[in-house]
């Protein structure tokens, strides 16, 4: 043991420092990096977690005391972590599987972070006795967490999501959830075991303050597991504890079971149905999960075709595309995760992974009631912390923090019960001296390398691509010099890369202050980029939809179709797809496909979205069936007076003067009505020929928007000129 040499004191300090540096994450926000909320919080933890690592290694050269001891839930953390790199090598796209993207920043290289954090934390934090010092960390950053919240609750500070669920400096409301869930069950493990009177009401405070704030993340999942969670502590306190625990328990179990049948009655009452909170709690119906059911049907058509070593992680998009429901399409249309953990992982590493994500929880179970080490209201809340979890997990999908505090309570509950393996004891310990001279160094050489190679790349692309797209002082020159820059050294977000080159690239040909020499290099790039995408991953619908992209930026229809057409073999019962490949065959004149292509879309989805109705209709009246697209239009509206741009379109292509007419005075009637819709009710008639009600319409203009003058005038000069 060199407890007291140089190495070993630098080496334990540096590894303290980083694992209690963890608990910061939450708060971190890099608005210079893509996907802020995310690709900082990741970076920082990996690079934190090699930290520690290197440090932890050193430490358990030096003294055994530090060395890895077995238990059935480090077996289980090792098995999965080893399993799924197996299952990501056989992914169809294995780079994006080991290192995910800017988006998700996960893959196997952030589960072997989750592994090295895992033994680093139970040594370091069992040795050092740092465990409650470390949960009460992050508790104490939980309360700026909270006061954030607040404040968006107050309006003083802006939601991210632009919505009414508050989501603090995770970004998401989702992530914020499950963060309170678990600092509300920490927040009572710590105050039942704590002797100062006064940290202990705090903590009891804390944990309440975040359990309403839970409510108002609206996250339903989340809110379940916390019921749940409660009363499956408030049971084992009742089944456990003394007498007068027994009584509190008791009581607690019939307050919430008034509660909760209280709320059930009232859940149609206009006071729970005029608070968006309650209503949306009131909400929970079986009838209302019917997208994730759907979603899950499809996960396990998946993992029937591949159920052994499944798709690897973020493999999931090739499964939504396969399998693709058309009941989806009022939907997001992409989808890349389950929205359920537990099937995520067997979608991503078949039946293994999932049995193995199941061992974490059961063993964490087992081995926790089964430890002498630990007190009862240790085990009860964190019971009820993990069940919380669990539950949460079955509707939503894990995100970079929920992992970080899941594998440091499983390493909480390994470093009380794991005991040592005999033959790392009898390995001999490196001395004093040599820990200085050689095992130090070698570590900070290894943990220099580690962030380098895994780390600065990600970091220099995460910056890099912000000033690719944004706008430059300099035109977009500088732009485009970003992006060929990038593109030359892909890196593991490639992918993103190229879709935002992609998305650049359209803007670029549709602004009128551009060059056409700068439109086409910019479109050449795309163009190339894609072509290389859909190369590497041809079975990935989603590359040959943004090729699709870049031919219909270029003006060239006949490949935009083409790539369309291969997304539909690789998608078949996407609606999105068969109204992309009808509004090109429209463009290029092919009506009778166009039909085709639209009526298929509407077949798939049905009179349900009426959109896809609107797309059908105006497949019949560019072939000039006035009839048949009255007839849909009927079935889903009840009227064939529809207010819609795609009518407007066909109304306008096939010259049927009349019924544009008539839309544009619908919308023009409207109250909200704007000056630009009353322009182009003027534009309709004067193309119809009516030169009077055009004139009419642009007096009535200035007349209702004065500001709209000038244009006006212009306008009347331009019919009367005529």
């Amino acid at each position: 043991m060199q407890r007291d040499g140089a190495a070993h004191q630098i080496a334990r300090w540096v590894a303290l420092s980083a694992l209690f540096l963890i608990p910061l994450a939450p708060l971190l926000v890099a608005n210079s990096y893509f996907f802020p909320f995310i690709t900082g919080k990741a970076f920082y933890l990996r690079i934190l977690i090699e930290i520690a690592v290197a440090a932890w290694v050193v430490l358990a050269c030096l003294d055994k005391e530090y060395r890895p001891r077995f238990s059935w839930i480090g077996a289980a953390v090792v098995g999965f972590v080893v399993w799924m790199f197996i299952a990501d090598a056989f992914a169809l796209n294995a780079a994006k599987a080991f290192w995910s993207n800017f988006e998700r920043m996960e893959g196997w290289v952030f589960v072997a972070h989750l592994l090295g954090f895992f033994f680093a934390a139970s040594a370091v934090l069992r040795v050092g006795e740092k465990w409650r010092a470390w949960f009460l960390t992050s508790l104490g950053v939980s309360v700026i967490v909270s006061a954030h919240a607040l404040l968006q609750l107050a309006g003083s500070m802006p939601i991210h999501q632009g919505s009414l669920r508050i989501d603090a400096s995770l970004g998401n409301s989702a992530y914020l959830a499950i963060y309170f869930l678990f600092n509300v069950f920490v927040a009572l493990w710590l105050a039942l075991t704590e002797r100062s009177w006064w940290l202990k009401w705090a903590l009891i405070l804390l944990a309440v303050l975040e359990a309403v704030l839970i409510f108002f993340t609206e996250t339903r999942g989340t809110i379940i597991g916390l019921i749940l969670g409660i009363v499956l502590a408030a049971f084992l306190t009742a089944l456990t504890g003394g007498k007068h625990a027994r009584r509190f328990a008791a009581g607690m179990l019939l307050c919430i079971g008034i509660l909760a049948g209280g709320f059930y009655l009232a859940r149609d009452s206009s006071f729970v149905q005029n608070n968006h909170v309650l209503q949306r709690v009131a909400s929970i119906s079986l009838s209302d999960g019917q997208t994730r059911f759907t979603i899950w049907s499809m996960a396990f058509k998946g993992v029937m075709e591949r159920p052994l070593v499944g798709w690897g992680q973020e493999g999931f998009n090739y499964i939504f595309n396969k399998y693709y429901e058309p009941s989806l399409y009022g939907q997001e249309p992409w989808f890349d995760r389950a929205h359920n953990a537990f099937v995520d992982w067997l979608t991503a590493g078949g039946v293994p992974a999932f049995l193995l994500y199941l061992s974490l929880f059961g063993s964490a179970f087992v081995l926790l009631w089964k430890s002498s080490e630990l007190s009862r209201p240790e085990r009860i809340a964190l019971t009820a912390a993990l069940v919380g979890y669990a539950v949460h997990n079955l509707f939503v999908f894990d995100n970079l923090y929920s992992y970080i505090y899941f594998f440091a309570i499983l390493a909480l509950i390994d470093s009380q019960v794991a005991r040592p393996i005999e033959q790392l004891e009898h390995m001999p310990q490196s001395s004093a001296a040599s820990g200085v001279t050689y095992v130090l160094p070698i570590a900070v050489v290894a943990a220099c390398a580690l962030i380098w190679y895994v780390n600065i790349p990600g970091m220099q692309v995460a910056t890099k691509l912000i000033t690719a797209i944004s706008s430059s002082p300099d035109g977009i020159d500088k732009n485009v010099a970003a992006f060929e820059k990038l593109v030359a050294h892909p890196a593991f977000a490639a992918q993103e890369i190229r879709e935002q080159l992609v998305s650049f690239a359209a803007t670029i040909v549709q602004n009128q202050s551009v060059t056409q020499d700068q439109k086409q290099k910019v479109v050449l790039l795309a163009a190339s980029e894609m072509q290389k995408q859909v190369a590497a991953y041809p079975l990935d619908a989603r590359g040959h939809l943004q090729l699709s992209y870049v031919y219909r930026a270029a003006g060239d229809g006949a490949n935009a179709l083409k790539e369309i057409q291969t997304a539909i073999t690789l998608s078949p019962k996407k609606e999105g797809f068969w109204i992309e490949a009808g509004a090109l065959e429209w463009d290029m004149g092919n009506v009778g496909a166009a039909r085709d292509d639209f009526a298929m879309a509407y077949t798939l989805g049905g009179a349900e979205f009426q959109v896809l109705a609107d797309y059908a209709a105006a497949g019949h009246i560019a072939v000039g069936d006035r009839q048949a697209a009255d007839e849909i239009l009927q079935k889903a509206y009840g009227t064939i007076n529809v207010d819609s741009d795609i009518l407007a379109v066909a109304y306008y292509r096939s010259k049927d003067w009349p019924r544009l007419i008539n839309l544009w005075k619908t919308r023009a009637e409207k109250p909200n009505a704007s000056a630009q819709t009353w322009f182009s009710l003027a534009a309709a008639y004067y193309t119809a020929g009516q030169k009077e009600n055009a004139v009419a319409t642009v007096n009535k203009l200035i007349g209702l928007f004065p500001d709209a003058a000038a244009a006006g005038a212009d306008a009347l000069n331009q019919i009367q000129g005529q």
